[in-house]
């Protein structure tokens, strides 16, 4: 029979992630750095055929007993990361992300293959490396739920063993760069969706971690408060020389914060370079729309590489698709311009879900 752990003081869908835990003085002793970079330092991330099963039992239909079988989350994943770089790991739900996380941060052992974070192998050494990564989980906290969110960064600078000057200096860049002043005071529980993540960035940044780990920091954040958060993160990495990995749905988060793009499929990696040629080598489409001065219900004319999809609001609004690799937005708006007045216009880059469903039928890049 297994023991009752004891409740602590947060939500209780909310309890804190391994690599939010205090740094023990028990694993002080580092491996040997295995793939040093260019400078003789190690890489942020190293995963090499990274595997992970998990068992699951079901029961079929007239049967009593259930059969058990095995699904691979994470299938033979390799990947490198530098320090201080910016990269954006993508993909569809069920692609592996988040395994691959909680296999970078110690949560959980690889089934099979290597994972090396910081020079350091995540499992034995979680708690040492909890002192040099912070991470933002979507589904988990590492905030106390009743308190008010300034006594969590309070208890999170204690267990990083911060000093106070340290904690109150790094307190005040993350108060002032997040907006976080006007509900610093309110219980965790009391703040609203996109207050509640602003506050979980500042604690995984609280003690200046090398490594920055964000699964959809961006989530449930109004347009202002999104742009803020992600500024506050390129200025801050420009200060401090951080690495990041990100995990999102959103492809401005990737446009404004990554210089690369990872994106997985079925627990392998099915495209890593930059993300305009991820786009080009997938000839997605981009859209524009316009709208014109005075309505215009006929088609515009148009090059080869762009064509009309829609003309709504009784000719006011058309939106155009068109390719980014063959075509440049001043150039197809020159051409516009030769016809008609633009009023106001915006430009919708494809969804990261519609490409990796284009990875998926093409079976990979």
């Amino acid at each position: 029979m297994s023991t009752p752990q004891p409740e602590n003081s947060k939500h209780p869908e909310n309890t804190p992630s391994a690599a939010q835990e205090p740094p023990a003085a028990d694993d002080t002793n580092a491996p040997a750095p295995e793939h040093p970079s260019a400078d003789g330092r190690t890489p942020a991330v190293v995963l090499e055929h990274l595997r992970r099963d998990y068992v699951v039992r079901t029961r079929a239909d007239g049967e009593r007993r259930r059969r058990r079988r095995v699904v691979r989350a994470v299938d033979d994943l390799s990947l490198q990361i530098e320090r201080g770089e910016a990269v954006g790991f993508v993909g569809a739900n069920g692609a592996g992300k988040s395994t691959t996380i909680k296999m970078m941060t110690g949560i959980l052992r690889p089934s099979g293959g290597s994972v090396q974070v910081l020079g350091r192998e995540p499992v034995p050494e979680r708690r040492h490396l909890a002192r040099e990564i912070g991470v933002v989980f979507g589904q988990r906290s590492q905030l106390w739920w009743d308190l008010p969110l300034r006594d969590s960064f309070g208890i999170l600078g204690a267990m990083h063993r911060l000093t106070d000057r340290q904690r109150e200096a790094r307190l005040e860049r993350l108060v002032e760069g997040l907006d976080l002043e006007s509900f610093l005071d309110r219980p965790v529980r009391q703040l609203s969706l996109g207050q509640r993540m602003r506050g979980e960035v500042a604690a995984a940044l609280l003690h200046s971690p090398e490594l920055v780990v964000l699964d959809e920091p961006t989530i449930g954040l109004d347009l202002v408060s999104k742009e803020g958060l992600r500024r506050f993160l390129r200025e801050d990495r420009a200060e401090r020389g951080t690495t990041l990995f990100l995990t999102t749905h959103d492809m401005g988060d990737v446009e404004r914060l990554c210089e690369r793009i990872v994106v997985v499929h079925t627990g392998a990696v099915a495209y890593d370079g930059t993300l305009d040629s991820f786009r080009a080598r997938l000839g997605a489409p981009r859209e524009l729309v316009v709208d014109l001065a005075a309505p215009r219900r006929e088609h515009l004319a148009l090059p080869g590489a762009a064509r009309t999809v829609a003309i709504e609001a009784d000719g006011i609004r058309h939106r155009i698709a068109f390719s980014g690799a063959e075509l440049t937005v001043p150039a197809l708006l020159t051409v516009i311009g030769t016809q008609a007045e633009v009023s106001d216009l915006s430009l919708t880059e494809p969804a990261i879900e519609d490409l990796v469903r284009q990875i998926s039928a093409h079976g990979g890049l």
